[in-house]
């Protein structure tokens, strides 16, 4: 690839943000750097880098430069520039610059967060005395700390990927995975004799999806050994004391009375509570919510496992084992290992908010994205942000090419269901036959092909979401009553099955039919009609708003820009005249279609749209003129399908024979289109 020399002019923030860009690529060469101070903080750069530097650019100006970054804000160097370069040399003006150096900058400080959050949750996840296993779907291991890769005496990087089974044999996290049942507390002994207490939580997502499974771990080989051998405890307390002080496990032990005779420092950290307030008091003085489990204990002489309660003054979420202590027979007292799970809970909470702001990139728009500030348009915002605010169905209507979607993404960003799923469907794209088992789902069995275990439907999918049903008039009748169900009780039920699910999910509608007439028609049921339309937003199309073309135009040729790697500034005010007076059958997404033409088809070294770039507009003949004779005169549906005819045929020839150009075109569904493309005889002419 050719090397591309480039001369910058203006060497201060934009600019030298840019030499630095340069100087990493392979496939740029920096020839100059120009500056009027000879101080500026690009020059010094140019310097180090042994670039030639200079308070003039116009001798560097030569035919061999292919870009020229003007970055020093002045519209007169800009134009001089522009006049003074050879034709096939680029000029990028300083606002890119600047735009470039921002961007560079806040990369710069995204990626220095990264690292510190990174260096943030790796700390605390290995800083933990508890041990920790993550395990995916299959039991594979994905996570491992430093204390458990300790306490099962194995190497982490070789056990990361492996089976669980391969590291811990005797693991309950494969038959977690299968239940999807939390597991507290449970005793596990490990091959090398160690002795653990260990938590096993499932992991799933909002919609229950099974991502794999946590299992946290304590090493109490000490503390059980001395709870099951003890055989005398005064003898044995200076030991214990040492052990207990020394673990971070919080551990609380009381005599056979249920008075407290030793606590560790763990223990005051997770319950505030100090010596005083706890040695020589009942079991009891710590308990903020629950019952005492060392008195429980004492009654009992049985141990408890993974009592769930609140101790101390800021009720401190914890789980406790509480196990007697018995020498020869007698009882002489319990001793309790307390678990904070406020952490975990917490940890779990970010993750949870992780996942769910990840998830607002599905709604890809806001009210900040649609271009108008016409009236009409100004009344559908408004209902459009009202309606964002209540859990209402929302029905949206307009022609094709309006910006339904555009609004149905708008909507769910601005309700509270952002941070959760947004579920696009269109009902005409989808075959009849798997519309609904892809809507509602269906039970393993439900019919041939259907995969093992049954499949969620995208209702289901989009629970505590949106869903935006587009073309919602192209739904068969039996979908029709499914849907009816769906919002009058909340709930759906898979093809193939009889079990209710209930589900919370926010339906925004769309169509371009005008559902009244489906209604006379009896092809759209006037119960859901009535159900659909308790909001509906009428989008103005475009010939109703041409005062907001020149917006959308300006809008719509910054994406093409970046699609097509072009520099257009803008349209003439000849062509917004030509443009503006054309009635956009396609509405937005035509003029997107027609400046994408004229863009592709202008020189490279043009910047403007003119009329001459704009391919020509097309418009169906009109017939208005046309006179019927009386002795043409027949029945009058008979009349109508000939001149229904006649209209589709020449659509078709406009558009090239492409059925569904021409479907958006006469504004209708392309199933539509197929079937009077068979009733009157023109289907075998027009394949395609």
């Amino acid at each position: 690839m050719k090397m591309k020399k480039a001369l910058i002019v203006g060497a201060g923030k934009g600019g030298t943000a840019l030499l630095k860009i340069f100087q990493k690529a392979a496939t740029i060469e920096v020839v100059a750097v120009i500056d009027r101070d000879p101080r500026a903080l690009g020059i010094a750069l140019a310097a180090a880098m042994n670039i030639p530097t200079g308070s003039d650019w116009r001798p560097f100006l030569t035919d061999a430069i292919d870009i020229v970054v003007e970055a020093t804000g002045e519209k007169g160097v800009f134009e001089e520039i522009r006049q003074k370069r050879h034709k096939n040399t680029v000029v990028i003006p300083g606002e890119v610059a600047y735009i470039i150096a921002e961007l560079v900058e806040e990369k710069e400080t995204l990626i220095t967060t990264l690292k510190s959050e990174t260096a943030r949750r790796d700390l605390i996840f290995n800083s933990t005395h508890d041990g920790m296993i993550v395990v995916d779907e299959f039991a594979y291991i994905t996570h491992m700390n430093d204390s458990a890769a300790s306490m099962i005496e194995v190497d982490k990087q070789e056990a990361i990927g492996k089976h669980i089974l391969q590291i811990i044999p005797t693991s309950g996290l494969p038959r977690v995975l299968k239940t999807r049942q939390m597991e507290l507390h449970q005793e596990l002994a490990l091959e090398n004799g160690r002795k653990i207490i260990t938590t096993r939580i499932p992991m799933t997502d909002e919609a229950g999806r099974l991502l794999g499974a946590l299992a946290v771990f304590k090493d109490v080989t000490e503390v059980m050994q001395l709870a099951e051998e003890l055989t005398n405890l005064k003898e044995i307390r200076m030991m214990l004391e040492a052990i207990i002080h020394s673990s971070e496990e919080a551990i609380s032990v009381v005599d056979e009375y249920g008075n407290g005779i030793l606590i560790n420092p763990a223990y005051t950290r997770i319950t505030g509570l100090s010596e005083e307030e706890v040695i020589g008091k009942p079991a009891t003085a710590d308990i903020a919510e629950g019952e005492s489990m060392h008195m429980q204990v004492l009654k009992t002489r049985k141990p408890v496992r993974g009592v769930r309660m609140k101790v101390g003054p800021k009720n401190r979420d914890v789980i406790v084992n509480v196990a007697p202590i018995i020498v020869d027979g007698t009882l002489k007292g319990s001793v309790g290992i307390i678990h904070d799970v406020s952490e975990i809970q917490r940890l779990t909470n970010e993750l949870n908010r992780a996942r769910q702001i990840i998830r607002t990139l599905e709604a890809k728009y806001s009210f900040a994205d649609i271009i108008g500030t016409s009236e009409e348009m100004m009344v559908a915002i408004e209902q459009a942000k009202l309606a964002a605010k209540t859990p209402a169905t929302i029905l949206l209507r307009g022609e094709s090419g309006t910006g339904k979607e555009l609004f149905a993404h708008a909507i769910h960003n601005a309700s509270d269901r952002k941070y959760n799923k947004f579920i696009r469907v269109n009902c005409a794209a989808i075959s009849e036959s798997l519309l609904e088992s892809e809507l509602f789902g269906y039970e393993e069995g439900a019919f041939s092909g259907a995969k093992r275990g049954g499949k969620r439907g995208l209702f289901e999918e989009a629970n505590n979401g949106s869903i935006f049903l587009d073309e919602i008039g192209e739904l068969s009748a039996n979908t029709q009553a499914k849907l009816l169900r769906v919002l009058q009780e909340r709930e759906i039920v898979r093809v193939g099955g009889t079990k209710p699910i209930p589900i919370n999910v926010r339906v925004i509608a769309a169509t371009n039919v005008h559902l009244e007439k489906a209604i006379a028609a009896g092809t759209f049921r006037e119960d859901l009609y009535y159900r659909l339309n308790r909001m509906p937003i009428h989008i103005p199309p475009l010939r109703a708003r041409k005062q907001d073309i020149p917006a959308l135009c300006q809008h719509l040729i910054h994406k093409l820009n970046q699609d097509y790697g072009r520099n257009v500034e803008g349209v003439t005010e000849e062509a917004l005249d030509y443009l503006s007076s054309y009635d956009w059958p396609g509405n937005v997404r035509e003029l997107e279609n027609v400046l994408g033409r004229a863009m592709i088809f202008m020189k490279f070294n043009e910047t403007w749209i003119d009329i001459h770039h704009i391919p020509p507009l097309q418009i169906l003949p009109d017939r208005k003129d046309e006179v019927i004779m009386s002795e043409d005169l027949r029945p009058l549906d008979e009349m109508l399908e000939q001149y229904e005819a006649q209209i589709i045929e020449a659509a078709l020839r406009a558009c090239h024979g492409n059925k569904t150009a021409t479907a958006k075109r006469l504004n209708i569904s392309i199933r539509n289109l197929y079937y009077k493309l068979e009733k009157y005889g023109l289907a075998k002419t027009y394949m395609q």
